[in-house]
Order: structure tokens, then C-alpha cells, then sequence
């Protein structure tokens, strides 16, 4: 049975008989749902807030999760700032979004040049609440994209489009505790949060000022039992010390293509755990997630009716749904989907027998010598070497070809110091021989560097550079 969507976040946690045993733990401070939905967050100030287009910007996560437990069904529209959202983007998002308040952990030093009079702080002190609990109505949640370059596009959602993919059975046991290492000021992160508060469970926030290994300590202590992260946030789990400290029932990888080498290692070294790697997007909600073991999708998703249908086009998969998010913030962003109500994700894929690999980002291709290569693709197979933790595949000028292939590669451990040298000599030469045999020439890498890490984007995503 689907969950009932049509309510504000206060309202559907507070059905729950066991709201004093449920907890939101962050890395400095942690509130029973009890004590949150007896309390307030904003000091008596949350009335002036009815009806408006507040922009959430909170420095704590924290202080952001308790905001939108309160702001949702009274503000008239919520804009969530991601924490690393740059200053020179600040105004644009506010004009886009007609944002008439703002809220806060910290004052915004800005000398009054984002034209927004009304202020509100929010606090990590969740005092008991006087008078009636106020309630506007429907909440619009506008979320910004995690672009590289240029100003973030901003996608509207409903909590029924957000919440439309909640599976309620991994939500039945009482003691379910979801943790993520998203921030749940983006997509990813915030589908996790939902889930813990649509459930009968708890759950453990990420904090960007807290060493892995840390995260990882507390995620244990709680006894998170259902995680999730991306591909590259579960390979440096994989590489910590402290990642024997999970004993999680469940896994899911988004936001990344999750490829063979990471679901088998994960099968491996959780052997407790299901896992699952789902398919999901800002702009096309969550879609689908896959619970056989196996990289991919099988091909009869495809063309099937359901509340999600998928369609390839020129490679590209599309999705439609009442998931996806219902539109853009502001205008100038063009429209999200075809005539069909289909939405375009930009995610390439290619069909092998009865299922459908995921290759790349249509944008992300890199030209060689007028050739496609998708950088996902090549670190799918470089990835299935047993020495291989993680790789980065990237584009290396050349006067010849414009560009070859370049691979940086993260090792799972150190080779033996008496034969270090020819033995990643030897490691080289193995995943040269199985890119050669499953990759087209011009998609096998040229150059292989071994580093002790690569760069990992706030987002949770392997940072891409094209030098």
C-alpha cells in the first residue's frame, strides 16, 4: 500500500505511537521525535513565517533538519541551500524563488543587498512550543542542482512527489535506523531523512566537518541498520579502518553508476546486508532501485506500464512518473519534460542481451580523435581488477588525437614494500590486458597513474577535471 502523501511531515510522524523512542542524531546534538513535535525550533517567531517563500540556509545540518520539520505545511514554499551553495549564485536563487524570508542558524552578514527584510533564526534548542501549532497548507520544497559551473537550476517538488517511492517495508521494524553519508539538503540525502520519518525508525545525519572514520564510529554506536551513499562515498567506507564498525541490514548506492567490483565488494564484506543500487534524479525523482546483486536494469523495466515508465531515446533513458519534480523555480530554465510528460536524464545507456548497462553522462562524454568515450565506462572495467578500490578516468591532451585516455587508480592496499615497483608494474599491465579484451582501442587508457586518493565532491560524487 502507498503511503499516504498528502500530509505535512508533523502530522504524519505524529500518528506514530513510538515517537519517544525515535531520534534525529547529528554529529554535536539529537532530538527525540517526541520531544520535536512538542517543541519549536524558531523561539515563537514561526507564525511570520505563514504563507511565505522562505529560503532555508543553515551552516548545521542539523538546525536544517529540525527547520523543515517545522517549516513544511506552514511556509507557502521552502528553498533548501545546499551548504556550498557559492555567494555570487545567492541573489539569483532569491529572485528565482520570490523569496520574502529567510532562515537561518547564523546571521547572513550581506548589508542588506539581498532585499529580503524578514530574517528568522532557527535554533539547535528545541524548546517546548506555546500556543497552537500552526499549519499554512501544502509546502512547495524547491531543490537546487549540484551543476558545476553556472548558477543552480531549481526544481519544484511536493512532498508527494518526494515521498512517492518510499517503500513502507523497509520501514516496518521498530528498530530500523537509517544513517546516509549525503547531506540532506540534496536530493539524496533528504529521500533518506524522509524515509527514517515515514517509517518507524531513527536517524544518523552526516556532518561535512566529521573525519569518515568518525561518521562511521557514530553510525555504529546508533546501530544504523539501513544506509546509503554513492558509489564513491561506499568505496572509501570500504578503504577506512572504522568500516568493520557497521553491521548494517540494508545498502543502498544512488547518485552514481554503482558497477560489479563495488556491489560485489560490499556483497562480500557485509555479507549480513541487502543490497541495492537505485536509480534517482533532482529532476526525475526517484525511478527504480535494483535488488538482484547485478550492475544495470533488466531490459523489461523498459517499455513497462507502472506508476514509473522508462523509454530509451537515442540512448538516452527517460522516465515518467509522478515523481519527477513538477517544475522549474523562476524562469529562463526551459521545460523539464517532452510533449509525452517524459523526462530527459542525460543518463546514456546500452543494452547486452536481457538488460541495460548504464554508460555515462551524455555530457560528460570525452572526444578521441573524434571517438565517444564515456569515463564511467572505462572505470567500470578498470574497477574489476581484485588490487583496484576505486579509479578516475579523465581526457589528456594530445597534439595528435586532441585527447587520450588517462586513468588515476586508488589501490586497495599497499603492494609488498620488497617488490613494490614491478609489482604495480605487474597490476598495470593486468588492467591494460582487461581493458583491451572488453573495451574499443580508443577507449583503453593510454596513461595509468596509482594515487593514494582521489577528490570527492560535495555531492558525494568522484570529482571529474578535464585538464
Amino acid at each position: 500500500m502507498p503511503p499516504d502523501n498528502s500530509t505535512s511531515i508533523r502530522r504524519k510522524i505524529g500518528n506514530a505511537s513510538d515517537c519517544p523512542r525515535r531520534f534525529l542524531w547529528g554529529s554535536t546534538a539529537s532530538v527525540s521525535l517526541g520531544d520535536l513535535l512538542r517543541g519549536t525550533s524558531f523561539g515563537g517567531r514561526l507564525r511570520e513565517l505563514s504563507g511565505r517563500s522562505a529560503l532555508l540556509a543553515c551552516r548545521d545540518q542539523f538546525a536544517a533538519a529540525l527547520a523543515l520539520v517545522e517549516l513544511d505545511g506552514v511556509v507557502g514554499r521552502v528553498i533548501i541551500c545546499p551548504p556550498d551553495l557559492p555567494s555570487e549564485h545567492l541573489s539569483t536563487v532569491i529572485a528565482k524563488g520570490g523569496v520574502d524570508a529567510i532562515v537561518s542558524d547564523h546571521g547572513l552578514n550581506d548589508d542588506g543587498h539581498l532585499g529580503v527584510a524578514l530574517r528568522t533564526v532557527c535554533s539547535f534548542a528545541n524548546a517546548p512550543e506555546k500556543g497552537e501549532r500552526l499549519e499554512h497548507g501544502s509546502t512547495e520544497w524547491v531543490l537546487l542542482t549540484s551543476g558545476t559551473t553556472g548558477a543552480p537550476k531549481m526544481l519544484i517538488h511536493n512532498l508527494r512527489s518526494l515521498t512517492g517511492a518510499i517503500d513502507s517495508s523497509l520501514n516496518q521494524e521498530a528498530d530500523v535506523v537509517w544513517g546516509t553519508f549525503y547531506d540532506i539538503r540534496r536530493f539524496g540525502g533528504l529521500q533518506i531523512f524522509l524515509r527514517a520519518l515515514w517509517g518507524h525508525g531513527s536517524f544518523v545525519l552526516s556532518s561535512a566537518d566529521e573525519p569518515l572514520g568518525d561518521h562511521l564510529l557514530r553510525l555504529g554506536a546508533h546501530g544504523a541498520t539501513h544506509i546509503s551513499g554513492t558509489p564513491s562515498h561506499w568505496r572509501r567506507v570500504l578503504m577506512s579502518p572504522q568500516a568493520r564498525a557497521l553491521t548494517p541490514r540494508y545498502i543502498r548506492l544512488s547518485g552514481e553508476i554503482a558497477d560489479q567490483a563495488i556491489l560485489n565488494a560490499l556483497r562480500s564484506f557485509y555479507p549480513q546486508a541487502g543490497v541495492s543500487h537505485a536509480f534517482a534524479s533532482t529532476e526525475a525523482g526517484v525511478a527504480f532501485a535494483v535488488n538482484d546483486g547485478l550492475e544495470g536494469f533488466p531490459a523489461s523495466m523498459v517499455g513497462a506500464p507502472g506508476e514509473v515508465e522508462m523509454k530509451i531515446e537515442n540512448g538516452s533513458l527517460r522516465i515518467r512518473s509522478a515523481r519527477t519534480a513538477l517544475g522549474y523555480a523562476g524562469a529562463g530554465n526551459g521545460t523539464l519534460t517532452d510533449k509525452e510528460g517524459f523526462v530527459d536524464t542525460g543518463d546514456m545507456v546500452e543494452r547486452r542481451g536481457d538488460r541495460y548497462y548504464f554508460l555515462g553522462r551524455r555530457n560528460g562524454v570525452v572526444n578521441i580523435g573524434g571517438l565517444k568515450v564515456y569515463p564511467e565506462e572505462v572505470e567500470a572495467v578498470i574497477n574489476r581488477h581484485p588490487a583496484v578500490r576505486m579509479s578516475v578516468v579523465w581526457p589528456r591532451r594530445n597534439a595528435i588525437t586532441g585527447s587520450l585516455v588517462a586513468a588515476d587508480v586508488v589501490l586497495k592496499g599497499a603492494p609488498d614494500p620488497s617488490r613494490a615497483s614491478s609489482q604495480i608494474a605487474d597490476w598495470k599491465r593486468e588492467i591494460l590486458q582487461i581493458c583491451r579484451e572488453s573495451l574499443a582501442a580508443h577507449k583503453v587508457p593510454a596513461t595509468i597513474r596509482c594515487v593514494p586518493a582521489l577528490e570527492i565532491a560535495a555531492a558525494g560524487k568522484l570529482a571529474r577535471h578535464h585538464a
